[in-house]
């Protein structure tokens, strides 16, 4: 049924990348925050411009991952330690948070003027899936979750959300981390092994895996089938639509 084994009974959905296109939104503007940040420092330091990579560092660094860590392990790719602050450090503050502020507000900023678009066949997916009488839920790290999910018109759609704001609420450590998938399945009621798992990226399939999930779907927008595979993806589609 819906390409998944028969003993499936709940579907856990990852957002961007997989239910919606806001994937390219977020590496842009993780692309704007951290080329203004490490531009600014090479002219501080002398150091050479490295700018960010919108492939390789935001698969590798930041997809996937609650914000504040991403920030912190791409800039630890670079060498580059700062300190933590406080949750409301002003955009642009050189600490983490701050950093991680920034990349919100860009990010904000671009929602409002590019907008959401939910991918066709994730929406023709969900749909079926409901008519199964699957049980569904959205798990992200986003804390603008339920906003992306409105603004594409899929709120409606699931029974439970376990977003960024949930995650920090019950102390759920990020991606590659089960934790957050887990809490979405005793959401819906449904035992890990009796759940699937829907994720583009690497953090998350390899998440699937680590709490023993019933199937890991590995969604490839990116060409990276092998690498999704090798992180613990049960099977790799390029769109949704493919397991009708």
């Amino acid at each position: 049924m819906l390409g998944l084994p028969d003993s499936i009974r709940g579907c856990l959905f990852d957002l961007d990348g997989v239910l919606t296109q806001t994937a390219t939104v977020h590496d842009a503007a993780w692309k704007e925050m951290f080329d203004g940040f490490l531009r600014a420092r090479a002219q501080q330091t002398g150091e050479k411009f490295v700018p960010f990579d919108p492939v390789r560092d935001y698969d590798d660094y930041v997809d996937g991952k609650p914000r504040e860590e991403g920030t912190e392990s791409f800039l630890a790719s670079r060498g580059i330690h700062l300190p933590a602050g406080q949750k409301d450090d002003p955009p642009g503050t050189q600490t983490i948070h701050g950093l991680s502020n920034a990349k919100n507000e860009i990010l904000l900023r671009r929602m409002r003027t590019d907008g959401i678009r939910a991918y066709p066949g994730s929406v023709g997916y969900v749909q079926a899936a409901r008519k199964a009488g699957l049980r569904l839920a959205v798990v992200s790290s986003s804390a603008n979750t339920r906003d992306v999910l409105t603004a594409a018109g899929l709120l409606d759609m699931f029974e439970e959300i376990i977003d960024g704001i949930v995650a920090a609420a019950e102390h759920l450590r990020g991606k590659p981390a089960p934790d957050s998938y887990l809490a979405g399945a005793r959401a819906v009621g449904i035992a890990p092994d009796a759940c699937a798992v829907f994720e583009d990226a690497l953090a998350g399939v390899e998440a699937g895996r680590a709490g023993q999930f019933g199937f890991v779907v590995g969604v490839d927008r990116v060409g990276q089938a092998d690498a999704l595979r090798e992180h613990g993806a049960s099977v790799v589609v390029k769109d949704l639509e493919e397991l009708l």
